[in-house]
């Protein structure tokens, strides 16, 4: 997998443990197979004695679009919410809202070619992206718990997050926003052993994990 090398980091950071999820993937399974797999790891946690409490929740990428979802359904639910949620350069609008899709496109070295064209149709399947189960940052985010998002200034996804921490922080949930220049999408990931900046950021959400529970 992966994300196992900057999760098991991120643990370090935290001095927690962690849960790597490895949800479906589209194009073999689509909406809503991914964000399903994510709602039915918290319920397994719950059902093995992992309080709510004791849980962090977070994603990189589409995996912060899962990570959003699944609070959308545990509230949908009625189920306790997480202590928080991470949520790194999430995806979470897939119509024609977002500015820096294309404005960032020529500093995105990551995401910026033909695949992003056809990734969002293959996980849409069909489905409307007005929804907020498939685009979270139509969500009504009021109860949602705390979130830290982590973004650079130059992806194609920088609005996601900048308008994701508006609209939440307006519901009054506690959401951080923390932002770097000319990083590569998930730099946290990609560059872990190779950027200061990796090692910055995880040690940032080591961090705003640690606070939740002061």
């Amino acid at each position: 997998m992966s994300s196992r090398p900057y999760t098991v980091e991120i643990g370090k950071a935290a001095h927690v443990k962690v849960l790597s999820v490895d949800y479906t993937l589209a194009p073999e399974h689509p909406f809503p197979e991914g964000p399903n797999d994510c709602f039915t790891s918290y319920k397994w946690l719950l059902t093995h004695g992992y309080k709510p409490e004791n849980i962090i929740i977070g994603g990189a990428s589409a995996g912060g679009n899962m990570a959003l979802t699944t609070l959308i359904k545990i509230k949908e639910e009625g189920i306790v919410m997480p202590r928080g949620a991470i949520v790194l350069s999430p995806g979470i609008d897939y119509t024609t809202n977002s500015k820096t899709i294309l404005e960032n496109a020529p500093t995105d070295c990551v995401m910026a070619d033909v695949g992003v064209f056809w990734w969002i149709p293959a996980y849409l399947n069909g489905a409307d992206p007005n929804n907020p189960l498939v685009c979270p940052i139509f969500a009504n985010f009021t109860g949602f718990s705390p979130i830290l998002a982590q973004v650079s200034t130059s992806e194609m996804v920088y609005d996601h997050s900048t308008r994701l921490v508006e609209l939440a922080k307006a519901t009054g949930v506690n959401a951080i926003l923390q932002e770097w220049d000319d990083m590569p999408h998930v730099w946290q990931n990609y560059g872990l052993y190779d950027l200061p900046e990796a090692k910055e950021a995880i040690d940032k959400i080591g961090q705003f994990i640690k606070d939740l529970f002061d």
